[in-house]
């Protein structure tokens, strides 16, 4: 990073510009807002420039850049349409030891303007470390979007009220007053209000919870199906927040970066033999984390409440008087149909569909026990206009195609089988109900599959779009 960003203070420092057209105007315009005493050396001054020169706002120099001149000034920069000035006036900065900006010409550049979302006080600068300016406004852009327009009231009225979260408290419960504040719904709330309302509004919930302990919370997050731009923006907002962050095996490291940095991890996902006491450990956790005052993730792989447990655990968290909120997720049907290009309602073959397990009910993890699914009751005249996804069916492909077959779904239903669904490693095998057990043999150990079966599965060979081809059908 041969870089540094930094935030400089330019109220009342004296900064040059040479140039005279828009792209100076631009530069003065924001060098103004920062309380710079501008002076300019051009030519000529466009419309936007004579008339702040005319207010007294900047000061004309004349038309004449000569390397003394930029002496004694803080900052400057070279905003003309000639290569060579604006060279002279860098070569000035390196021997008047000013820095200088050439616009558009890293070469000439001891610092980088970067794009800038500007929520006065608040302010993120974007820089690609001069590689590609168009790609920094472009991120620009994408974190505007995410950001409320009155962020900036917020920021000042929190800065009136920093006293009233002093140094009595110790720095971790000072952090949980300001995330409680900070919640995004409050701030989008608040933001279109004036800042002596807000800042009304965050004195009544301090002094609400006055003298209190922070209580912890628990929030039940879905990851959703593994990549981690399909995380929805609530599901990064509280992992940013968190003090724990108890996962499932499946999610992957990407998507856990996106939690705080201090955050602590706990891996626990289930495995062959031990189904009941994690569960019973991840119970246990929530509880004593929370209790202690920390805010803690649990984050799901897909939707916590599709074959999740997540109702087990809220029903443990309410039973224990723990605070929790439920972030969903996209759920592994539908986000792992949309990459393999299978629509799991169609309006010539599926007008419905029904998410069902392969795992038997009262199965211990790896064990064949358990009672299976009926899935008869889940079709319509033999299974037409009916799409069947199966979750963790890969272990009992055969026992699914033969309670399917048993139930009434003819042979040659077409069927998909999706491994590492939306992940750039993702494979989709295309087959029928007589070779499910043909296509589970090619998922790798420890992979994710999942089975989509009904008319609609075909419609996958044509309207691939992601990932590597698709097997058109599975190997015995």
């Amino acid at each position: 990073m041969p870089y540094f960003p930094i935030f400089m203070n330019l109220d009342g420092r004296p900064v040059l510009v040479v140039g005279g057209g828009k792209v100076a105007a631009r530069k003065v315009a924001a060098l103004l807002k920062a309380g710079a005493r501008v002076s300019l050396i051009s030519a000529a001054l466009g419309g936007e420039l004579e008339a702040r020169r005319a207010g007294g706002e900047i000061e004309w120099l004349g038309t004449d850049f000569f390397p003394e001149r930029i002496e004694g000034f803080r900052l400057a920069f070279a905003a003309t349409d000639d290569p060579a000035l604006n060279r002279a006036v860098f070569e000035a900065g390196e021997a008047f030891n000013v820095p200088v900006n050439a616009v558009d010409d890293r070469e000439h550049c001891h610092f980088i303007s970067p794009a800038v979302v500007d929520r006065d006080p608040v302010q993120v600068a974007v820089s690609t470390g001069g590689a590609s300016p168009l790609l920094a406004r472009a991120i620009r852009g994408w974190i505007e979007a995410l950001l409320p327009h009155g962020l900036g009231t917020v920021a000042t009225a929190a800065a009136r009220l920093r006293h009233r979260i002093g140094s009595r408290l110790s720095p971790d419960d000072r952090r949980r007053r300001w995330e409680f504040l900070f919640d995004r719904a409050r701030i989008v709330r608040w933001s279109g209000e004036p800042v002596e309302t807000i800042e009304a509004a965050m004195r009544r919930e301090l002094r609400r919870v006055e003298g209190q302990q922070m209580c912890g919370k628990v929030y039940l997050v879905g990851a959703g199906p593994g990549r981690p731009d399909l995380l929805t923006l609530r599901a990064v907002e509280v992992l940013q927040q968190a003090d724990l962050v108890l996962h499932d095996r499946l999610v992957p490291e990407e998507i856990l970066d996106r939690a705080r940095r201090d955050a602590e991890r706990v891996d626990v996902g289930k495995r062959a033999g031990e189904h009941h006491g994690v569960q019973a450990r991840i119970h246990a956790l929530m509880v004593e984390a929370a209790r202690a005052g920390k805010t803690v993730v649990r984050l799901k792989g897909g939707d916590a409440f599709i074959f999740g447990r997540g109702g087990e655990e809220l029903q443990h968290l309410k039973a224990h008087g723990i605070d929790y909120e439920v972030v969903p997720g996209i759920t592994a049907a539908l986000g792992c149909a949309a990459y393999a290009g299978i629509p799991l309602t169609h309006r010539d073959h599926a007008q419905q569909v029904t998410l069902a397990t392969g795992h038997l009910q009262g199965q211990a993890y790896g064990s064949d026990a358990g009672s299976f699914p009926d899935y008869s009751k889940m079709s319509c005249t033999g299974g037409a206009g009916h799409t069947l996804v199966i979750y963790m069916g890969v272990r009992q492909a055969l026992r699914v195609r033969q309670k399917l077959l048993e139930q009434g779904r003819a042979a040659s239903t077409p069927a998909a089988l999706i491994i590492d669904g939306t992940l750039d490693r993702q494979r989709v095998l295309f087959g029928t109900i007589s070779r499910l057990p043909a296509m589970a043999r090619q998922v790798p150990d420890g992979a994710p599959g999942l089975f989509i079966i009904g008319e609609v599965a075909a419609l996958g060979r044509e309207l691939s779009w992601f990932g590597a081809a698709p097997i058109l059908e599975a190997a015995a």
